[in-house]
């Protein structure tokens, strides 16, 4: 057994009222957790002693802009959030690289590594999800790669060589936006979907029809209903073979088909998990000192890969641990991107149920669609391609529960008002 090295780098620290300060143990520092730690910072100064933990080599970056990066269009430097002095001016310890190994929930202890060993009163793990990759013959071949991480993107980058021929597995966001950064690179891109659509998740058959048209206008060949049966080659990846026995080319694999959330160093500390940590309103977990946000937390039954709800789960927490009565009630989903160029625009429900009504207006030769859902007069799902310009009011409408008032306004814009002037 490894002797553990307990954290005594630094004195016990004191507030301005020079009461001992509680000690905080942040584990991940993604995009979840540095926006816990912004707002716990402007809502209670001081108050805690903060070490934050990340596993990666470098501090909390932008993945919304990883398909960017991968495309050429922006430099890494780009997806930068915080320089590591706004960490020391606000008193925050970050240690990046070194992965939490388990936490000793009777001792207050995260073990870091196989030796460190810290202290603490309040943990809060932020340690995300991760990607999976298809259990098919084959995935373990150099050439087959994920994407998810600054990690990711510069493995696909040195494998897809000039001419090279690249297969991404995945039509939800992710791959199409791994597909649409190799595109850029002119890299012979083709994205296989099991589907019959895609980001069926959030789009209906007009609307991701739409949106196959503008990747294919990008050079990227697309096939829906793609079983992959298995990668194959001699020591790298040379082809991938579907079920219906069609064999394709490929150099590069990149496999996007969805994550998992982090849940292992939760369940080797005994905490209540599902598909995810299992989390109340408060963000606790089953440990009232252990608290658990972002990806890898499940909340009421429902686990996010989006970061719209980490930001509130991360702003619910902070306002908690200031002192101020908060809950997080869960949040009411909705896409806003652009894929190789074309604004989408997807909140609440998307195929019409049958106690709905549907007011569409499709125009393809523009590349523009617009859709929504009403119920008793109240909208309750709206999709929009080439054109988002009323998301915000869709967004606020679904969530409020408000009657519509004038369809025409959402669906067409609402008018401009009218001059005052002589």
């Amino acid at each position: 057994m490894p002797t553990h090295l307990l954290d005594t780098a630094r004195p016990p620290s004191r507030a301005t009222d020079g009461q001992p300060r509680e000690r905080l143990v942040v584990v991940g520092n993604g995009m979840a957790s540095l926006r816990f730690l912004e707002r716990l910072t402007e809502g209670c100064p001081g108050r805690y002693e903060v070490t934050c933990i990340g596993a990666e080599p470098r501090a909390a970056y932008n993945r919304v802009l990883l398909s960017s990066l991968l495309g050429g269009e922006i430099e890494e430097a780009a997806t930068a959030f915080r320089g590591l002095d706004w960490y020391e001016a606000h008193g925050i310890r970050l240690i990046t690289g070194a992965p939490v190994t388990a936490i000793d929930r009777e001792n207050g202890l995260a073990i870091v590594g196989d030796t460190h060993v810290l202290p603490y009163d309040r943990l809060v793990l932020a340690v995300g999800s991760l990607p999976i990759r298809l259990p098919k013959p084959g995935m373990d071949l150099p050439g087959v790669i994920t994407f998810r991480d600054l990690a990711d993107v510069a493995a696909i980058r040195q494998a897809a060589v000039q001419h090279a021929k690249a297969i991404v597995i995945g039509g939800g966001l992710l791959g199409l936006e791994a597909a649409a950064g190799l595109g850029r690179l002119g890299i012979d891109t083709t994205l296989l979907h099991v589907m019959d659509r895609l980001m069926e998740r959030q789009l209906d058959h007009p609307a991701a029809g739409l949106v196959r048209r503008a990747m294919e206008q990008r050079g990227v060949r697309v096939i829906l209903g793609a079983d992959t049966a298995a990668v194959e080659g001699e020591g790298r990846v040379e082809r991938l073979r579907l079920a219906d026995g069609t064999v394709l080319p490929a150099d590069l694999v990149v496999m996007s088909v969805g994550v998992r959330p982090s849940v292992a160093l939760a369940q080797g500390a005994g905490l209540a998990t599902n598909r995810g940590i299992l989390v109340d309103d408060t963000m606790a977990t089953s440990d009232p000192r252990i608290f658990a946000l972002g990806e890898c937390a499940e909340h009421r039954g429902l686990v996010y890969g989006l970061v719209e709800p980490a930001y509130e789960q991360a702003e619910a927490l902070a306002r908690l641990f200031a002192g101020h009565s908060a809950a997080y009630a869960g949040t009411h989903l909705a896409t806003s991107l652009k894929i190789s160029g074309l604004p989408v625009f997807s909140a609440g429900i998307v195929d019409t149920p049958e106690d709905a009504e549907a007011v569409t207006l499709f125009d393809p030769g523009a590349g523009l669609y617009r859709k929504l859902l009403l119920r008793e007069g109240r909208l309750v799902g709206a999709v929009f391609v080439g054109d988002i310009a009323e998301q915000a009011a869709c967004k606020a409408l679904i969530r409020s529960g408000e009657p519509v008032g004038d369809v025409d306004d959402l669906m067409f814009g609402r008018p401009a008002p009218h001059s005052l002037a002589a």
